[in-house]
Formats: structure tokens, sequence, C-alpha cells
């Protein structure tokens, strides 16, 4: 049978009589593909289209411009890159990216552990090079995560958990990170990005108008995806298959761009301090995982040193807290930027 992307829709989940039905739906595309496509989430359409043409105009920019801001200067990884900057699985990505993250005030320079340092200050241009960009990307994060906090109560309600259990979870000092990605077209035999799974815990796509994003169905077939007008693409993180014990499996996705592309993601995380250890679940949840090969042999990606090594691209354990699980991420994809400020580290001690 042909795998498809479902759709859950927030307004059934506002307006539900019976909470815990409209939560085991969800539960049950969480557990299936692992993409599933948010329709009714209340983010303006203005907006959106706001934000979009900021994007545009962003990476219309002369490249002198976007380099006062070059990730290579971040010791926090934020910033501007150039097509071809990040790997994925070792292989060039065919994008242009600005990344942005939370703002938590930095740690000290030696703090340890040493993830502890990825919390800081974005990069931004003058005001005057883009006037009210800083303020748009400001409020997609603000609607994202109004969105992202929403979709963890309905998770927390179908794992029979709290229904801010997974909020509550996230710390103190949570760390959200957005990317803003101009593809040009993808050349022959490559990638816009290559498959992979996201690090993180959940993650809120939004694609303007054209799309190339694919996603691995458990059959092994490649999907694409393409969502109804105004809806957000979600899908699950590896974080959150590390919590709930592989009920939940990060679904490995790429991009192949036959024309420019443009797209946004958010990336919702926790306090660089939180642990990843699976959640005290009922019994019923480990047994379907137990039940199911596909998910009880579920792993994570490899680190930076396993695919040198020759690895799988999925081979790794998952980090035991959310920085190291970030920081695998980072080294993997930037060894240029961890060369520079963490020169000869591998691991974040």
């Amino acid at each position: 049978m042909l795998a498809v992307i479902p759709t859950f829709s927030l307004a059934e989940w506002r307006a539900a009589s019976d909470e815990q039905v409209v939560a085991d739906h969800l539960l049950a595309m969480c557990h299936g593909v692992g993409f599933f496509y948010l329709t009714d989430h209340g983010v303006p359409h203005a907006f959106l289209h706001d934000y979009f043409r900021q994007l545009e105009q962003f990476f219309a920019l002369p490249e002198a411009t976007k380099a006062q801001i070059d990730k290579r200067n971040s010791a926090h990884f934020r910033g501007w890159e150039r097509v071809g900057a990040e790997l994925t699985n070792n292989r060039v990505d065919h994008r242009e990216q600005l990344d942005v993250s939370t703002e938590h005030s930095p740690h000290p320079a030696d703090a340890e552990p040493a993830y502890l340092r990825l919390d800081g200050p974005n990069q931004w241009l003058p005001e005057h090079e883009l006037p009210g960009f800083h303020a748009a990307v400001d409020e997609f994060f603000a609607h994202m995560g109004a969105v992202a906090w929403e979709l963890m109560e309905v998770m927390s309600v179908g794992l029979g958990l709290p229904r801010h259990h997974l909020r509550e979870r996230f710390g103190e000092r949570p760390l959200s990170f957005v990317k803003l990605i101009s593809y040009p077209r993808t050349p022959p035999g490559e990638a816009g990005v290559n498959a992979h799974n996201d690090a993180g815990f959940l993650t809120l796509l939004l694609q303007h108008g054209v799309g190339g994003l694919q996603a691995l169905a458990p059959d092994g077939e490649w999907l694409d995806i393409d969502p109804p007008p105004g809806a957000i693409i979600v899908n699950i993180g590896e974080m959150l298959q590390a919590m709930t014990g592989n009920y939940f499996v990060a679904c490995t996705h790429r991009v192949i761009a036959t024309e420019p592309r443009f797209s946004s993601a958010y990336f919702h995380g926790p306090d660089l301090r939180t642990s990843l250890a699976p959640l005290a679940l009922p019994a019923r949840f480990a047994e379907a995982v137990a039940n199911s090969p596909r998910h009880r042999s579920a792993g994570f990606m490899a680190k930076r040193d396993e695919l040198l090594d020759g690895r799988d691209d999925i081979a790794s354990e998952s980090a035991a807290v959310f920085g190291q699980q970030m920081w695998n991420y980072y080294v993997r994809s930037y060894p240029d930027v961890v060369e520079k400020h963490y020169p000869g580290t591998t691991q974040p001690a």
C-alpha cells in the first residue's frame, strides 16, 4: 500500500470533546511516516506572505553584504553561509542559508560541558540594509514556537503524560533555531540537502510555492511533500525518537530542487542540558516498538568521526543530553567553523 502524508488540524484539537481521541490520531501519524501536514494552525497568511518577501529580499542582497554576518565568524554557529558551506553525511548541500537561534546570554568562554557555549547571540545585518527583517524573523520564531508548544500538549496527552509534561521537560532556557533557505537548481546527481534525519525534537517547515522536499516512506520509497495551501509541514526529530524509546521515529528526508526554491524551517528545542533519557510511558508503547522491526532497529545520524571511518549514515547511539546532540550535528555539518572556534575538538567534554 502506497504511504501518504497525513493531515492534522489544530482546530479539531481546540474544539475536541474527547481530547484523547484527537491526540491518539496525532500519535498514529508520528508513529507512522513521521511527517504530517498541519492545518488550521492560526498563523496569519498575511504575515507568512510578508515573511517570505523579506526572506527573498535577504538572499537577493549582494554577497558582500551578507558576508558581514558569515557563520564562520560565530562560535555559536549563527549567521549566513554560501551555497555548499554545509555538509550532510559528509556530502555537500547545494543551498544558501541564514541560521538564527533563540538568543540567551552566553555562558563563560570556558564553560563546561563545552556544549553550553552554543548559547549566545545571533548575527544580524544593520537595520538599514534590510528594514524590518530582524523583526519579521523574531515574529516567525514567536508564531512557530506557539504552534510547537501546542503540538507538544497534544503529544503529551497522547503519550499518557500530564498535559504540560513535555514543556516542563524542556527546562529553563529552551533553544530553538530557524533556517532561512534559498535553493538554486540542484546539480544532476547531487542534492539541495542530502538525506538526513533532523537532530532536534520537532521541525515546522514552510516552503514558498515550489516543491522538492521528499520523505522516505517505511516501504523505502521517496514521497514528494506537497502540502495543502497554507499548511505547515511537520516532522519528528531524533530527540523525540530518543525520548519516546523509538515509538516515534525521525523520518529521513532530502531536497532535490528542479527550480529555484525558498523555504524556512523552525526547529523546536529544549535547554541544552535537557536529558534525552526515555520518558516514563505506559507499557503499550514499548510493546509496539518491540513488535515493529522498523522501530526497534531505528538508529541515529552518525557522528562525523564515524562517517570518516566509513560508518553508515544512520549508525550512532543517541546523545545523553540535547547539547551533545546539537554539538554532534554542528561537528558533522560545519567542520570548518568547529576548527576555527574549537580547534582540535571533536566532542564536547
